[in-house]
């Protein structure tokens, strides 16, 4: 049985005593019993402050959109956003933590470099540290277990979704992450790491037996998640990612798309553990709002055999193809960046975008990543809290 670094805290919470301590939540940390951090450590020795990542506490916010600062309605705890109107806001100042002396953090990641929760909790852990405060990292599985997958980001790429050197599918859990950012950075000394218990074969989530809880609004499934790190992708054009129905990141689409042609061309592709479907389908908010909009469901026929990184990359360039001049990259800023364009910032570097604007095969730039997958292996490994996968 898993049990995550709450549970165990939940189990020894007489350490709190005697602490003024900020809490780093939201709805998808709960106990195996399904309470939520905040109540269930609240019920025992209050929080002084909730703070909340992007989506906010209850998973409320839609991307990109600014979380307020207001009482948690369910405790009436003070609630400070780590996710406001500008990248500023991203990084709590150190004397955000004042008269405090730990930081607990108890977050759930999906295992792919864009998911920004890990970033807003290792900058917080690390302003936090810098205020003389203690951290604890209340560490969880990783959903898509310790399979390795994608390039790893260039110098100059670095932004809130690729805050660290990971490949895109980096098969880590936060708690590992934040020990080398915590051993980087020089901030070791002031962290603690509660461990899972239970994972050590680091199993992706359909081994675990528990129930999937969304940790974000448009994460309602393990399949979403499986394809979401190459699927994310598409954020950076302007197609639809099916945001705004019922199934994000499987579905793919814009006006005026034929569906049934853009299928057969993926289908093509011959990608392992995938099929696609022709569909319809009208998003109510987001990219085109209101409009029906031609493209494909992508269907997981075999979990064990998708590669989602490469897939989502051979699934843009097959778009860019298939669609032409109607294919465009997005324009708008991008998680506060508007210098660089947003493929650039996912994909942490230019390679892709050039390989796509001038009618290039991905295929040479998709097997040079086992360079970056092996080396990065051999380096994480004294990092690793758990079992060895792959």
């Amino acid at each position: 049985m898993i049990a995550s670094g709450l549970d165990r805290l939940v189990a020894e919470a007489d350490a709190l005593r005697g602490r003024r301590y900020a809490l780093l939540t939201h709805a998808a940390a709960l106990t195996s019993a399904l309470a939520p951090a905040h109540l269930a450590l609240a019920a025992r020795v209050r929080p002084a402050l909730l703070l909340a990542p992007e989506h906010g506490l209850h998973g409320v916010e839609q991307d990109m959109v600014a979380v307020g600062a207001r009482p948690d309605p369910w405790t009436g705890l003070p609630t400070a956003s780590l996710y406001g109107t500008d990248a500023a806001s991203l990084r709590p100042a150190p004397e955000r933590f004042a008269g405090l002396d730990l930081l607990v953090v108890d977050l759930q990641d999906i295992g792919a470099r864009y998911y920004t929760y890990v970033a807003a909790g290792v900058w917080a852990a690390a302003s936090a540290a810098r205020a003389g405060c203690e951290v604890w990292w209340l560490d969880r599985p990783n959903p898509l277990g310790g399979v390795v997958e994608g390039n790893r980001p260039r110098p100059g790429f670095a932004s809130y979704v690729g805050a660290f050197d990971l490949p895109v599918r980096h098969g880590l859990t936060g708690g590992e992450i934040a020990l080398r950012e915590a051993r980087r950075e020089g901030w070791e000394g002031a962290l603690r790491i509660w461990p899972v218990s239970g994972w050590e074969e680091r199993s992706s989530w359909p081994a675990w037996g528990r129930p999937w809880l969304a940790p974000s609004p448009n994460m309602p499934d393990y399949p979403t998640a499986l394809v979401y790190p190459g699927l994310c992708l598409l954020e950076a054009t302007g197609l639809s990612e099916g945001r705004g129905t019922t199934r994000p990141f499987r579905l793919c689409g814009a006006p005026g798309v034929d569906a049934p042609r853009l299928a057969a061309a993926l289908t093509a592709l011959r990608l392992p553990g995938l099929a696609f479907v022709p569909a319809l389908f009208r998003p109510q908010f987001q990219k085109h709002a209101g409009e029906l909009c031609g493209g494909v469901e992508i269907v997981i026929v075999a979990a064990e055999k998708v590669r989602p990184v490469a897939a989502g990359v051979r699934i843009l360039a097959a778009l860019a193809r298939e669609l032409g001049a109607s294919f465009s990259w997005r324009q708008a800023p991008y998680e506060f960046v508007s210098e660089r364009p947003a493929i650039d910032l996912l994909t942490g570097g230019d390679e892709l975008r050039r390989l796509i604007e001038t009618g290039d095969d991905p295929e040479a730039w998709i097997a040079s990543w086992e360079r970056d997958e092996r080396a990065y292996r051999e380096e994480w490994a004294s990092l690793r809290l758990y079992g060895a996968k792959r």
